[in-house]
């Protein structure tokens, strides 16, 4: 019986100590897939038994995989729906892990200074209504700035989808619908 029992112990301590490699899959969105793709290199570099494989085919396939349970994880822009969250198999739990910003630039030949914008005249630039840089929601937010009478060109990535939580592609339908004071 001592045997027995020495060599299940025996056993079992090999078998921890030289435990199978372990993959985890995951897919979703495009915008965090440079940083993630960093940090599971990294994590693998330090823990070699530990693979991390991440596929970036945007937030709506890593939901679609998750619910359909084709990987361990998702990552998404924007939380899921309690619908979403009603189809899952397992138990999902939402956890920020990057953040980014949406901006707006701009290059006006000839105007050296640095341009303040209202969130009025933001809306009115994307919203068509502001159509020229002297406008005057421009000018009295740059009252030391000579701001020509020369026409904005508004130019945005166009994606095939629209993110709902990507301020800058919904921004029309936000300000149509909810007026000046959206968020």
């Amino acid at each position: 019986m001592i045997k027995i029992a020495s060599f299940t112990v025996t056993v079992l301590l090999c078998t921890s100590l030289t435990a199978a490699p372990v993959l985890l899959n995951g897919a979703g969105a495009t915008f965090p897939y440079p940083i993630y793709s960093k940090w599971f290199d990294e994590y693998h570099r330090l823990h070699p038994e530990i693979q991390i494989n991440y596929q970036s085919i945007g937030s709506g396939g890593g939901i679609r995989q998750l619910l359909e349970g084709t990987v361990d994880f998702g990552a998404s822009d924007a939380p899921m729906t309690d619908q979403q969250l009603s189809q899952a198999k397992t138990m999902v739990l939402h956890f920020p892990t990057v953040l980014g910003a949406v901006v707006a630039a701009y290059n006006i030949p000839g105007v050296t200074q640095e341009i303040n914008f209202t969130g009025e005249a933001l809306v009115g630039i994307f919203m068509g209504k502001i159509t020229k840089w002297n406008d005057p929601e421009l000018k009295n937010a740059n009252p030391n700035v000579n701001l020509p009478d020369k026409g904005i060109v508004v130019v945005h990535c166009r994606r095939a989808r629209r993110q709902p939580f990507d301020i800058s592609a919904s921004w029309p339908l936000r300000f149509d619908h909810f007026g000046r004071r959206a968020w």
